[in-house]
């Protein structure tokens, strides 16, 4: 068994934004030599999520829409601590903070649309986002 880690950092243009990370998850995995096992891809921020879903303009703008009716930015007694992103909270726990991807003959396991997305809900700000790999 084999592991290999790495880091991405973002700091994105808008304070909510969705990065499509498959491509640069498919390079990491050609650089770590594992050809069969997990690709575990997980946000370091509890305002942050990585989901994997089609990419395709309408569903995202479905996407931000569902989530701002589930988690709508207005008051919450989290702001009582001096913070002002509750709702950024809520979101990436519709979202989660991670995604296990199965690696199958050197390559990610995808289904024919399935394609990995950073989702930023608080930006503006680095943010990191972990990338281990294990398997043979």
């Amino acid at each position: 068994m084999r592991a290999h880690t790495e880091y991405l950092t973002f700091c994105t243009k808008e304070k909510r934004e969705l990065v499509h990370l498959t491509p640069t998850l498919e390079k990491i995995l050609g650089k770590s030599g594992i050809k069969e096992g997990f690709m575990l891809v997980s946000a370091m921020h509890i305002t942050a999520g990585v989901f994997v879903n089609d990419d395709e303009r309408g569903l995202h703008r479905d996407i931000w829409k569902w989530l701002d009716g589930l988690a709508p930015e207005r008051d919450y007694e989290h702001h009582r601590t001096g913070e002002t992103n509750g709702d950024a909270h809520l979101k990436s726990l519709l979202v989660h903070h991670e995604a296990t991807l199965p690696v199958t003959a050197g390559r990610l396991d995808l289904g024919p649309w399935q394609q990995v997305f950073y989702a930023e809900f608080d930006g503006q700000r680095d943010k990191r986002v972990i990338v281990k790999l294990m398997g043979i």
